[in-house]
């Protein structure tokens, strides 16, 4: 089997960090190569994780819708901003979506949704305190998902 033959859709994560453009320009650069759909996708952490260490002012719900409708537009920004890269590439189609959730569990559950036949995903997102606390997310998704998983270290990866 070769594998060029088999990818037709690549699920990639963004987080809105600095490097979030190189990770999906990655991402599409190879789901162009193999004429692949692409999914983007953002997860927005889930506060019960938090809970034992702050009170907001407002209630979780409120919290987290106001942070998802702030994630979907901004999702909606950066694959604007996307649309005219991945065309070049040679991006079958580009695709996003936005969760509220466990991060790792998110993306492995809607990379199974869109029968993703590739992950590619930033090995940096997380920093500190949030990363003793959650773990690599990136580590998680390679543990979990059904299918392969690319991951790039923004830090080493050649930034054009």
């Amino acid at each position: 089997m070769n594998i060029i033959n088999e990818v037709k859709s690549v699920v990639t994560p963004v987080d809105f960090s600095d490097n979030s453009r190189l990770i999906a320009e990655s991402a599409a650069y190879f789901a162009g190569k193999f004429g692949a759909s692409m999914y983007l996708v953002f997860v927005v952490q889930n506060f019960e994780d938090y809970s034992g260490f702050f009170v907001p002012q407002m209630s979780m719900p409120t919290l987290e819708g106001e942070l998802f409708d702030s994630a979907e537009a901004k999702m909606a920004s950066f694959c604007g901003e996307m649309e005219e890269y991945c065309k070049k590439a040679g991006v079958k189609e580009l695709n996003y979506k936005v969760f509220v959730g466990d991060v790792a569990e998110q993306i492995v559950e809607y990379a199974g949704d869109v029968k993703a036949d590739l992950i590619i995903m930033g090995t940096h997102g997380y920093k500190g305190l949030e990363k003793i606390m959650f773990g690599s997310v990136a580590g998680k998704v390679v543990r979990s998902a059904n299918c392969p998983v690319l991951t790039i270290n923004p830090y080493t990866c050649c930034k054009g």
